[in-house]
């Protein structure tokens, strides 16, 4: 791989560890994002090697401006929370879909190759049918998830009416290192990983026999970088995914056997599940595969060491900060 990709919210969680894959596959990266989410520690490993922008992608010049000479988009940036969603749908929607439309338009005006966008198994909903293939009629039961299908017609509209070359990746379950634990609005695996370090007993929605698919992110960088690469039909919409499920007790079983090397004795406590969450999600790999040549590599148990680990990293890291 070659020339220049910009990777909007390249600072957060998935976008950083997509930044450090681009640069490892030989590409010049530049990063869009305002820092609202997005943490410049994030990008230390990349210090130097990347061009940063700090800007909004709502903005139209500023978003323009940050395409210029670009021959990817990753557009990662998103403010990725059913439950601030719920609460705030109008920031949710100016994040979600105002700025993926804004995004696209600059893509499409700058003549890039290839857009590829963070989509979400949420657009799903609670259909009965599992695995979820990419053929199934959405069902969203979120204003995030109806934000982020929205953005997913947008892109392939655009593939239609402009001929911009888009990719949907439709994200189901992403963790690892980087994921901010410090927020409510994280995902399960950092909030358990923080709570148990802590000594605390983490809070389980629901009964916790609900069942998710959970995919590390170095999964979903390299699906990204097969999508940049492969010949794939304009507006192609493809899982990202595990194949496998597990449900939020198993999960909370194997974070407790990793950060205490065996069971600590600390049982979850249990709230009301939340509005707009799925009961069951487990993802259809198939056109990964065929598309792609998609295949996940790292096991739930695998992929929550390597969380861990880089949890207990950025704990010292911060510790000697003066």
């Amino acid at each position: 791989m070659s020339g220049l990709a910009l990777v909007t919210g390249g600072a957060g969680f998935i976008g950083s560890h997509l930044v450090e894959g681009l640069l490892a596959a030989g590409m010049r990266v530049r990063v869009l994002d305002d820092f609202s989410t997005g943490r410049e520690e994030n990008l230390a490993a990349a210090a130097g090697r990347v061009e940063v922008v700090r800007g909004d992608c709502c903005r139209a010049e500023e978003a323009q401006a940050a395409v210029s000479g670009a021959e990817l988009v990753f557009h990662e940036a998103a403010l990725p929370s059913v439950q601030r969603s719920v609460e705030d749908p109008f920031l949710a929607q100016r994040r979600n879909l105002d700025a993926t439309l804004v995004m696209l338009d600059a893509a499409r005006r700058a003549g890039v190759r290839r857009f590829i966008y963070a989509g979400s198994s949420s657009v799903y909903g609670d259909s009965a049918e599992l695995p979820r293939h990419e053929g199934l009629c959405p069902e969203p039961l979120s204003p995030y998830a109806a934000q982020k299908l929205a953005a997913e017609h947008y892109c392939r509209v655009f593939a239609g009416c402009y001929g911009l070359h888009t990719v949907v990746l439709r994200y189901f379950n992403v963790y690892g290192p980087r994921q901010d634990p410090s927020s409510p609005y994280s995902g399960v695996i950092s909030l358990f990983i923080a709570a148990l370090l802590d000594g605390r007993a983490p809070f389980i929605f629901g009964d916790g026999r609900q069942t998710r698919d959970f995919v590390f992110v170095g999964d979903v960088v390299a699906a990204n970088l097969l999508a940049a690469t492969r010949d794939l039909p304009r507006g192609s919409i493809v899982n990202v995914a595990s194949g496998r499920r597990s449900t939020v007790l198993e999960l909370f079983d194997t974070v407790q056997r990793a950060v205490g090397g065996g069971a600590l004795g600390i049982e979850p406590l249990f709230a009301a599940a939340r509005p707009g969450d799925v009961r069951d999600s487990l993802a259809d790999l198939t056109r990964a595969r065929d598309l792609l040549g998609f295949q996940p590599t790292v096991s739930l148990g695998e992929g929550v060491r390597h969380t861990v680990v880089g949890f207990l990293n950025a704990t010292q890291q911060k510790e000697k900060l003066p």
